[in-house]
């Protein structure tokens, strides 16, 4: 199997802090990896590198064996973070048609009207999402994370704020896009997500102590 992301030596420290060891850990194309750990132990700092946004203080980091960061690593990922960003004056709608297009979908259309039914905004299009409650906000941005393509998905602490009906959606999308071939590294204490993933890894204190099976990881006591 080819490798969808490669953490060479990844190291990442705030003066003398440090928010994560250096780590190896390849994951493969089509894999699904839920990453685990305690608030603060270096779950979002990971995926952060991992997406390119911060830089590392030390290794490297490849996607699809582009670095990370890079356009041609973007063009490939999908990012869904913990704390949802949006324009001011922009609506649902705009933020949809903005995020496809910059992601290469020019047929957006059909995507983007199945995924606002299925997350409950079809009626909410029109308003903007900065003025949203904090459940709402993260459907918006669970949709705009979806409607771009992208072979790899990193998603830090996803079902925060969301109602029953939205977390169910987001289970069944994060399973579509398995059964489609997409890699996916999802930060999160959900149960059902661990279990549905091909691996779990944690992290305490910006460590990688386990690298297992979910069943392993079970027994480990590490979940």
């Amino acid at each position: 199997m080819t490798a969808a992301l490669v953490a060479d030596g990844v190291a990442k420290r705030y003066g003398n802090a440090v928010a994560l060891e250096p780590l190896e850990l390849t994951v493969t194309t089509g894999e699904r990896v839920s990453l685990i750990g305690h608030n603060g132990s270096g779950k979002s700092t990971l995926l952060r590198l991992c997406a390119g946004l911060i830089e590392p203080s030390e290794g490297t980091i490849a996607v699809a064996g582009h670095p990370a960061g890079s356009l041609a690593a973007r063009a490939q990922l999908s990012y869904l973070g913990d704390q949802p960003v949006f324009y001011d004056d922009l609506s649902v709608w705009e933020h949809i048609e903005y995020v496809a297009r910059l992601g290469g979908n020019g047929q957006w259309v059909p995507r983007a009207t199945e995924l606002v039914e299925r997350l409950g905004l079809a009626q909410r299009t029109d308003d903007l999402p900065s003025s949203f409650s904090r459940g709402l906000r993260q459907k918006a941005a669970i949709a705009l994370a979806f409607v771009r393509p992208f072979s790899l998905m990193l998603v830090d602490e996803p079902f925060v704020g969301l109602d029953v009906s939205g977390r169910r959606a987001l289970l069944e999308l994060l399973l579509d896009a398995q059964h489609a071939g997409v890699t996916l590294v999802v930060a999160t204490h959900e149960l059902a997500t661990i279990s549905a993933s091909h691996r779990v890894l944690a992290l305490r204190d910006g460590e990688l102590v386990f690298d297992g099976t979910p069943d392993e990881a079970d027994t480990a006591d590490v979940t």
